[in-house]
């Protein structure tokens, strides 16, 4: 039997995302932020208030970063989406966390985060929230590459968001082959 919840914002996995961007003046800020994702092939999209310090800074300087949050970092992690830029302006710092300008675009790469797209701004939506950045390159650490020289999810060790149990959870172990598993039911 199933059982109606209503309207909620629950979908699972939810990433957990770390949006970075510089101000004006060239300090970095960043937030966690669980509601975003791939848009479309070169397009992250992710929903942020504009009362945030980041939204403003991207706003600003039409570009950021959006990185996954890893096991490792969790307290980082969420220590940046706790506090606000507009109160902590070196909540960065304060979070153990070193930046790096990206090569790319006007933003900051977080170095203890392995992974990041770096984005220049396309598009913001005050009423929705929505924003699209359009990815001009993703940089990653060679720690998390496997032999392939793609990344491994099990070295890069990213982390997902429980929205109704509001608990960070551990990606898991591998379940089957996107494209293979379904084949057997091809068959007829």
């Amino acid at each position: 039997m199933r059982k109606d919840l209503g309207v909620k914002p629950w979908l699972y996995p939810m990433p957990v995302l770390i949006v970075a961007a510089y101000d004006e003046a060239g300090v970095p800020n960043a937030m966690n932020a669980a509601w975003g994702g791939i848009y479309t092939d070169d397009m992250v999209a992710v929903c942020l208030s504009e009362e945030h310090k980041t939204t403003k800074n991207i706003l600003a300087v039409k570009a950021f970063t959006v990185s996954m949050a890893t096991r490792g970092l969790v307290a980082a992690c969420d220590y940046v989406g706790m506090v606000s830029g507009n109160d902590v302006p070196d909540k960065v710092a304060k979070a153990g966390f070193s930046v790096r300008r990206s090569a790319f675009v006007n933003a900051p790469v977080i170095e203890e985060l392995p992974m990041a797209l770096e984005c220049e701004l396309l598009s913001y939506d005050a009423e929705t929230c929505a924003m699209v950045g359009r990815i001009v390159n993703v940089s990653v650490d060679e720690r998390v590459l496997g032999e392939d020289g793609r990344i491994d999810v099990d070295l890069l060790q990213p982390i997902v968001y429980d929205p109704c149990r509001r608990d960070y959870r551990a990606v898991g172990e591998k379940a089957g082959k996107a494209y293979g598993e379904g084949r057997r039911l091809m068959q007829d």
